[in-house]
Protein backbone atom coordinates (compact mmCIF):
# COMPACT_ATOMS: atom_id res chain seq x y z
CA UNK A 1 0.00 0.00 0.00
CA UNK A 2 2.82 2.42 0.92
CA UNK A 3 4.59 1.81 -2.39
CA UNK A 4 1.33 2.35 -4.27
CA UNK A 5 0.72 5.61 -2.37
CA UNK A 6 4.24 6.83 -3.11
CA UNK A 7 3.88 6.10 -6.80
CA UNK A 8 0.55 7.88 -6.86
CA UNK A 9 2.04 10.90 -5.11
CA UNK A 10 4.90 11.15 -7.57
CA UNK A 11 2.48 10.74 -10.48
CA UNK A 12 0.47 13.68 -9.20
CA UNK A 13 3.67 15.73 -8.77
CA UNK A 14 4.93 15.12 -12.31
CA UNK A 15 1.48 15.70 -13.76
CA UNK A 16 1.34 19.03 -11.94
CA UNK A 17 4.90 20.05 -12.88
CA UNK A 18 4.03 21.74 -16.21
CA UNK A 19 1.26 23.82 -14.60
CA UNK A 20 3.64 24.64 -11.73
CA UNK A 21 6.09 26.15 -14.19
CA UNK A 22 3.30 27.87 -16.11
CA UNK A 23 2.11 29.65 -12.96
CA UNK A 24 5.65 30.43 -11.77
CA UNK A 25 6.43 32.89 -10.32
CA UNK A 26 3.56 33.68 -7.98
CA UNK A 27 5.65 35.69 -5.51
CA UNK A 28 8.87 37.70 -5.31
CA UNK A 29 11.97 35.99 -6.70
CA UNK A 30 15.30 36.77 -5.02
CA UNK A 31 18.68 36.61 -6.74
CA UNK A 32 21.42 36.34 -4.13
CA UNK A 33 24.76 37.90 -5.06
CA UNK A 34 27.88 37.30 -2.97
CA UNK A 35 29.55 40.58 -3.88
CA UNK A 36 28.89 44.26 -3.24
CA UNK A 37 26.82 46.65 -5.35
CA UNK A 38 28.48 47.78 -8.54
CA UNK A 39 30.55 44.64 -9.09
CA UNK A 40 30.12 42.57 -12.26
CA UNK A 41 27.91 39.85 -10.69
CA UNK A 42 25.77 42.52 -9.02
CA UNK A 43 25.31 44.55 -12.22
CA UNK A 44 24.51 41.46 -14.28
CA UNK A 45 22.18 40.18 -11.58
CA UNK A 46 20.29 43.48 -11.50
CA UNK A 47 19.99 43.56 -15.28
CA UNK A 48 18.59 40.05 -15.23
CA UNK A 49 16.24 40.88 -12.34
CA UNK A 50 14.90 43.96 -14.13
CA UNK A 51 14.19 42.14 -17.40
CA UNK A 52 12.67 39.08 -15.74
CA UNK A 53 10.48 41.30 -13.58
CA UNK A 54 9.22 43.11 -16.68
CA UNK A 55 8.56 39.83 -18.48
CA UNK A 56 6.70 38.23 -15.57
CA UNK A 57 5.08 41.31 -14.07
CA UNK A 58 6.36 40.04 -10.72
CA UNK A 59 9.04 41.44 -8.45
CA UNK A 60 12.56 40.06 -8.93
CA UNK A 61 15.08 41.56 -6.50
CA UNK A 62 18.81 41.29 -5.89
CA UNK A 63 20.14 40.70 -2.38
CA UNK A 64 23.84 41.32 -1.74
CA UNK A 65 25.20 38.85 0.82
CA UNK A 66 28.95 39.45 0.84
CA UNK A 67 31.79 37.51 2.43
CA UNK A 68 34.14 34.57 1.92
CA UNK A 69 34.58 35.29 -1.79
CA UNK A 70 30.91 34.67 -2.52
CA UNK A 71 30.66 31.45 -0.50
CA UNK A 72 28.22 32.81 2.08
CA UNK A 73 25.68 33.67 -0.62
CA UNK A 74 26.28 30.33 -2.33
CA UNK A 75 25.62 28.52 0.95
CA UNK A 76 22.34 30.44 1.41
CA UNK A 77 21.20 29.38 -2.05
CA UNK A 78 22.18 25.76 -1.45
CA UNK A 79 20.11 25.69 1.76
CA UNK A 80 17.09 27.60 0.44
CA UNK A 81 13.75 25.87 -0.28
CA UNK A 82 13.90 24.36 -3.79
CA UNK A 83 10.92 26.24 -5.14
CA UNK A 84 12.50 28.71 -7.58
CA UNK A 85 12.15 31.75 -5.36
CA UNK A 86 15.74 31.92 -4.13
CA UNK A 87 18.33 31.92 -6.91
CA UNK A 88 22.01 32.79 -6.90
CA UNK A 89 24.44 34.54 -9.22
CA UNK A 90 27.35 32.25 -8.36
CA UNK A 91 30.85 32.20 -9.79
CA UNK A 92 33.62 29.72 -10.40
CA UNK A 93 35.40 31.05 -7.32
CA UNK A 94 32.76 29.22 -5.25
CA UNK A 95 31.88 26.37 -7.59
CA UNK A 96 35.32 25.42 -8.92
CA UNK A 97 38.14 26.93 -6.83
CA UNK A 98 36.71 26.73 -3.30
CA UNK A 99 36.52 22.92 -3.09
CA UNK A 100 40.33 22.86 -3.32
CA UNK A 101 41.04 26.06 -1.38
CA UNK A 102 39.05 25.17 1.75
CA UNK A 103 39.48 22.08 3.90
CA UNK A 104 35.76 22.19 4.68
CA UNK A 105 33.09 23.69 2.47
CA UNK A 106 29.48 24.01 3.63
CA UNK A 107 28.07 23.10 0.21
CA UNK A 108 28.82 20.66 -2.59
CA UNK A 109 29.02 22.45 -5.97
CA UNK A 110 27.81 19.38 -7.85
CA UNK A 111 25.15 18.09 -5.44
CA UNK A 112 23.61 21.14 -3.81
CA UNK A 113 22.66 23.25 -6.83
CA UNK A 114 20.49 23.08 -9.93
CA UNK A 115 22.32 24.99 -12.69
CA UNK A 116 20.21 27.28 -14.90
CA UNK A 117 22.68 28.99 -17.24
CA UNK A 118 26.08 30.57 -17.17
CA UNK A 119 25.76 34.33 -17.69
CA UNK A 120 29.11 36.03 -18.31
CA UNK A 121 32.86 35.59 -18.39
CA UNK A 122 35.43 38.36 -17.80
CA UNK A 123 38.85 38.04 -19.37
CA UNK A 124 42.04 38.66 -17.44
CA UNK A 125 44.96 40.26 -19.25
CA UNK A 126 48.67 39.55 -18.82
CA UNK A 127 50.24 43.00 -18.36
CA UNK A 128 53.59 44.46 -17.34
CA UNK A 129 54.68 48.03 -16.55
CA UNK A 130 55.74 49.91 -19.67
CA UNK A 131 59.36 50.03 -18.39
CA UNK A 132 59.74 46.24 -18.60
CA UNK A 133 61.98 45.67 -21.65
CA UNK A 134 60.10 42.63 -22.99
CA UNK A 135 57.98 43.59 -26.01
CA UNK A 136 56.57 40.13 -26.79
CA UNK A 137 55.41 37.20 -24.68
CA UNK A 138 58.41 35.00 -25.64
CA UNK A 139 60.70 37.87 -24.64
CA UNK A 140 58.90 38.16 -21.30
CA UNK A 141 59.30 34.45 -20.59
CA UNK A 142 62.99 34.63 -21.49
CA UNK A 143 63.45 37.65 -19.22
CA UNK A 144 61.70 35.99 -16.28
CA UNK A 145 63.77 32.84 -16.65
CA UNK A 146 66.91 34.96 -16.41
CA UNK A 147 65.64 37.42 -13.78
CA UNK A 148 63.07 36.18 -11.23
CA UNK A 149 60.21 38.61 -10.70
CA UNK A 150 56.96 39.19 -8.85
CA UNK A 151 53.32 39.13 -9.83
CA UNK A 152 50.46 41.10 -8.32
CA UNK A 153 47.10 39.44 -7.82
CA UNK A 154 43.70 40.55 -6.55
CA UNK A 155 43.44 38.06 -3.69
CA UNK A 156 44.32 34.51 -2.69
CA UNK A 157 42.48 31.97 -4.81
CA UNK A 158 41.15 34.47 -7.35
CA UNK A 159 41.28 33.72 -11.06
CA UNK A 160 44.08 36.31 -11.36
CA UNK A 161 46.14 34.47 -8.74
CA UNK A 162 45.53 31.09 -10.34
CA UNK A 163 46.23 32.43 -13.84
CA UNK A 164 49.72 33.46 -12.73
CA UNK A 165 50.35 30.08 -11.11
CA UNK A 166 49.19 28.31 -14.28
CA UNK A 167 51.53 30.53 -16.31
CA UNK A 168 54.34 29.76 -13.89
CA UNK A 169 53.79 25.99 -14.18
CA UNK A 170 53.56 26.08 -17.98
CA UNK A 171 56.67 28.22 -18.53
CA UNK A 172 58.94 27.38 -15.61
CA UNK A 173 59.48 31.06 -14.79
CA UNK A 174 60.34 32.16 -11.26
CA UNK A 175 57.72 34.67 -10.11
CA UNK A 176 56.62 35.30 -6.52
CA UNK A 177 53.08 36.36 -5.58
CA UNK A 178 52.22 39.71 -4.03
CA UNK A 179 48.63 39.76 -2.77
CA UNK A 180 46.32 42.77 -2.76
CA UNK A 181 42.69 43.27 -1.85
CA UNK A 182 41.29 43.66 -5.35
CA UNK A 183 42.60 44.87 -8.69
CA UNK A 184 42.14 48.56 -7.83
CA UNK A 185 44.43 48.19 -4.81
CA UNK A 186 47.27 46.67 -6.82
CA UNK A 187 47.20 49.09 -9.76
CA UNK A 188 49.43 51.81 -8.19
CA UNK A 189 52.28 49.33 -7.56
CA UNK A 190 51.83 47.79 -11.00
CA UNK A 191 51.93 51.18 -12.72
CA UNK A 192 54.96 52.23 -10.66
CA UNK A 193 56.87 49.09 -11.61
CA UNK A 194 57.11 47.78 -8.05
CA UNK A 195 55.83 44.42 -9.32
CA UNK A 196 56.87 42.73 -12.56
CA UNK A 197 53.55 41.60 -13.97
CA UNK A 198 49.93 40.80 -13.31
CA UNK A 199 47.04 38.89 -14.74
CA UNK A 200 44.44 41.60 -14.16
CA UNK A 201 40.81 42.16 -15.02
CA UNK A 202 40.43 43.59 -18.52
CA UNK A 203 38.13 46.44 -17.49
CA UNK A 204 40.62 47.66 -14.86
CA UNK A 205 43.81 47.61 -16.92
CA UNK A 206 42.60 48.47 -20.40
CA UNK A 207 42.68 52.26 -19.83
CA UNK A 208 46.35 52.34 -18.70
CA UNK A 209 47.22 49.87 -21.47
CA UNK A 210 45.76 52.20 -24.09
CA UNK A 211 47.51 55.15 -22.43
CA UNK A 212 50.83 53.33 -22.82
CA UNK A 213 51.48 52.98 -19.09
CA UNK A 214 51.07 49.19 -19.16
CA UNK A 215 51.94 46.68 -21.89
CA UNK A 216 49.44 43.89 -22.60
CA UNK A 217 50.40 40.54 -24.12
CA UNK A 218 47.29 38.36 -24.15
CA UNK A 219 43.91 37.63 -22.59
CA UNK A 220 43.22 34.50 -20.55
CA UNK A 221 39.83 33.64 -22.06
CA UNK A 222 39.28 30.97 -24.70
CA UNK A 223 38.00 33.59 -27.14
CA UNK A 224 39.18 37.15 -27.62
CA UNK A 225 37.47 39.67 -25.38
CA UNK A 226 34.95 42.04 -26.95
CA UNK A 227 36.50 44.74 -24.75
CA UNK A 228 39.92 44.28 -26.40
CA UNK A 229 39.55 42.29 -29.62
CA UNK A 230 43.04 43.34 -30.71
CA UNK A 231 44.62 41.23 -27.95
CA UNK A 232 45.28 37.56 -28.74
CA UNK A 233 44.41 34.79 -26.31
CA UNK A 234 47.05 32.88 -24.39
CA UNK A 235 45.98 29.88 -26.47
CA UNK A 236 46.75 31.80 -29.67
CA UNK A 237 50.15 32.62 -28.17
CA UNK A 238 50.96 28.93 -27.95
CA UNK A 239 49.75 28.00 -24.46
CA UNK A 240 47.33 25.15 -25.15
CA UNK A 241 44.12 25.09 -23.08
CA UNK A 242 45.17 28.19 -21.13
CA UNK A 243 41.95 29.55 -19.67
CA UNK A 244 41.87 31.40 -16.35
CA UNK A 245 38.86 33.66 -16.00
CA UNK A 246 36.14 34.60 -13.56
CA UNK A 247 32.70 33.50 -14.74
CA UNK A 248 29.26 33.60 -13.15
CA UNK A 249 25.99 31.81 -13.70
CA UNK A 250 22.47 31.57 -12.36
CA UNK A 251 21.80 28.73 -9.92
CA UNK A 252 18.85 27.36 -7.97
CA UNK A 253 18.91 24.95 -5.02
CA UNK A 254 19.10 21.25 -5.86
CA UNK A 255 15.65 19.70 -6.01
CA UNK A 256 14.02 22.66 -7.76
CA UNK A 257 11.40 21.19 -10.14
CA UNK A 258 12.90 20.59 -13.61
CA UNK A 259 9.99 22.45 -15.24
CA UNK A 260 10.88 25.60 -13.29
CA UNK A 261 14.58 25.21 -14.15
CA UNK A 262 13.62 24.84 -17.83
CA UNK A 263 11.51 27.99 -17.72
CA UNK A 264 14.22 29.95 -15.93
CA UNK A 265 16.74 28.82 -18.53
CA UNK A 266 14.49 29.90 -21.42
CA UNK A 267 13.75 33.28 -19.86
CA UNK A 268 17.41 33.89 -18.95
CA UNK A 269 18.53 33.12 -22.50
CA UNK A 270 15.91 35.52 -23.86
CA UNK A 271 17.30 38.31 -21.65
CA UNK A 272 20.91 37.56 -22.58
CA UNK A 273 19.99 37.65 -26.28
CA UNK A 274 18.76 41.26 -26.03
CA UNK A 275 21.16 43.59 -27.84
CA UNK A 276 21.10 46.32 -25.19
CA UNK A 277 21.79 43.82 -22.40
CA UNK A 278 24.77 42.43 -24.29
CA UNK A 279 26.05 45.96 -24.94
CA UNK A 280 25.77 46.94 -21.28
CA UNK A 281 27.71 43.85 -20.24
CA UNK A 282 30.28 44.21 -23.05
CA UNK A 283 30.88 47.82 -21.99
CA UNK A 284 31.90 46.46 -18.57
CA UNK A 285 34.36 44.04 -20.16
CA UNK A 286 31.99 41.08 -19.78
CA UNK A 287 31.25 38.54 -22.50
CA UNK A 288 27.88 36.76 -22.44
CA UNK A 289 28.07 32.95 -22.28
CA UNK A 290 24.49 31.59 -22.17
CA UNK A 291 23.92 27.87 -22.30
CA UNK A 292 21.93 24.90 -21.06
CA UNK A 293 21.86 23.54 -17.50
CA UNK A 294 23.75 20.49 -18.76
CA UNK A 295 26.50 22.66 -20.26
CA UNK A 296 26.77 24.56 -16.98
CA UNK A 297 27.17 21.30 -15.06
CA UNK A 298 29.78 20.04 -17.53
CA UNK A 299 31.82 23.21 -17.11
CA UNK A 300 31.96 22.72 -13.33
CA UNK A 301 32.79 19.02 -13.65
CA UNK A 302 35.54 19.77 -16.16
CA UNK A 303 37.15 22.62 -14.24
CA UNK A 304 37.19 21.31 -10.65
CA UNK A 305 39.94 18.67 -11.18
CA UNK A 306 41.90 20.95 -13.51
CA UNK A 307 42.17 23.73 -10.96
CA UNK A 308 42.61 21.32 -8.07
CA UNK A 309 45.90 20.24 -9.66
CA UNK A 310 47.11 23.86 -10.04
CA UNK A 311 46.09 24.78 -6.48
CA UNK A 312 47.71 21.65 -5.04
CA UNK A 313 50.96 22.20 -6.95
CA UNK A 314 51.15 25.83 -5.81
CA UNK A 315 50.21 24.97 -2.21
CA UNK A 316 47.47 27.61 -2.10
CA UNK A 317 45.02 27.74 0.82
CA UNK A 318 42.24 30.22 1.46
CA UNK A 319 42.98 32.83 4.10
CA UNK A 320 39.41 33.28 5.32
Amino acid sequence: MKATSAIAAWSIFFAAAPSLAQNYPEQTVRILVGFSAGTAPDVSGRLLAERLSNAWNKAVVVENITGAGGNIAADRVAKAPPNGYALGMIGNSSLVFSPSLYEKLSFDPLKDFAPISRVFVAANVLVVPAEVPAKTLPELVKLLRAQPGTYAHAGVGTSQHLAAELFKSMTGVDIRPVAYRGTTAMLPDLLAGRVTLSFANVSNVLPPVREGRLRAFAVTSVKRSTAAPELPTMIEQGYADFEAVPWFGLMAPAGTPPAIIARLNRETLKVLAQADVRKKLNDLGLDVIPGTPAEFTQAIEREIPRWAAVIRQAGIKATE
